[in-house]
């Protein structure tokens, strides 16, 4: 036997004595015990089938769709409630009827007017144009809500798992819920920003014709023609008009994942503690764990839309783009703000809100519902 050979024989007989770093050596008999590494593979594969980056974007489209045909009416009525054209009509009939400014009736009277006054816009709707109406501007609505449901979703849930595997060694927490709602409300509002405008400059011009009681004064034929239009008058930068609004309205969604968030937090830790008590789950614990979710959704929506509900007004007005004396009658974001602020007052900052927030509230609770619902069809987790 050569000397080679012999070396490569003895390295071989030491490698087989020497244990492995992930083996066990028993101290009775000294023999070598496998590492029972079946757990450890499991447990990684378990958590890259949890990790499915396109369900996030299937579950936020789905639950953008159903929530959008669900609340199309009261989309409608706010719409209407926000756009100058039909505030000139409320004032007018106010005037009719001898009553002041809201402005001048303080907090009270000036809320229970607009509660009354939008309940009778949306009840003369079906009256006067049909049940249809009601639903006037779904198909534009949904060309925008299921790209921006699907982009906020799938932005915000790989964003935070990115963020807290990479800044905060995988675990989650509040700063990194508010980067990811940031981000993914940025990233959301330049996307689709031309599809917002298209759909609103569609609704409003279809009822103002409708209105006047010939289509002959359509300004616009179709999505494609309102396109073309705003390109040729405004320039490619147009069908970003309201852009600053929408970037503005990132505090909402960042307020309200952070609250949802927070709510999910709370609903984890008391099924914890339940599970760890022992006892038997109540009708109450039962409740609060089948509607929890749904309910943090629709609460933090309702919090984050009542703070922040002036620039949803602000976007609609910049988005309508009105013209005064030839021009443009709002050039920016600020100016847009203290021109309402000056001519309207106060309360026109909040035009809509009451048929706002009865969509908004239940629209996030159903979206919310059925985004959990479809991760968890999916095998992953939010």
């Amino acid at each position: 036997m050569t000397y080679s050979t012999q070396a490569k024989a003895s390295h071989a007989q030491a490698d087989e004595a020497r244990p492995t770093p992930l083996s066990l050596q028993s101290e009775e008999i000294g023999q070598i015990i496998p590492a029972d590494t079946s757990k450890d593979s499991g447990d990684l594969k378990a958590e890259q089938s949890r990790r499915k980056p396109w369900a996030h974007l299937l579950a936020g489209g789905l639950g953008g769709m159903t929530s959008a045909t669900l609340t199309s009416p009261l989309d409608v009525l706010k719409t209407r409630l926000q756009s100058n054209f039909y505030q000139g009509q409320i004032t007018a009939s106010r005037q009719a009827r001898g009553i002041p400014p809201p402005a001048q009736l303080g907090y009270l009277r000036g809320g229970l007017l607009h509660f009354t006054e939008t309940f009778q816009i949306l009840f003369s709707i079906h009256k006067i144009e049909g049940w249809r109406a009601l639903f006037k501007g779904l198909g534009p609505n949904l060309t925008g809500v299921v790209p921006a449901r699907a982009i906020n979703f799938y932005t915000y849930g790989n964003g935070k798992r990115i963020i807290s595997d990479h800044f905060n060694g995988g675990r989650e927490a509040a700063w990194v819920h508010i980067c990811a709602a940031i981000n993914a409300g940025i990233v959301t509002g330049t996307a689709t920003n031309p599809i917002w405008l298209v759909k609103t400059r569609l609704q409003l011009d279809k009822s103002r014709a409708e209105k006047a009681g010939t289509a002959s004064l359509r300004k616009y034929k179709n999505s494609l023609d309102c396109v073309r239009q705003t390109v040729r008058a405004e320039g490619f930068r147009g069908l970003y008009r309201g852009l600053t609004a929408s970037y503005l309205g990132v505090t909402e969604s960042t307020l309200q994942w952070f609250l949802y968030e927070q709510g999910k937090l709370y609903l984890n830790g008391r099924q914890a503690r339940l599970k760890a008590s022992g006892r038997e789950p109540s009708i109450t614990d039962q409740a609060i764990a089948w509607g929890g979710k749904v309910g943090a959704a629709g609460s933090a929506k309702f919090f984050a839309a009542l703070v922040t509900y002036p620039h949803e007004v602000v976007r609609t007005r910049m988005r309508q783009a009105p013209l005064e004396d030839g021009r443009l009658k709002y050039t920016g974001l600020v100016q847009c703000f203290s021109t309402i602020w000056k001519e309207e007052g106060m309360a026109s900052l909040y035009g809509g809100l009451t048929p706002h927030m009865l969509r908004v509230v239940p629209s996030a609770a159903i979206m919310f519902g059925m985004y959990e619902f479809v991760l968890r069809l999916c095998g992953t987790e939010a």
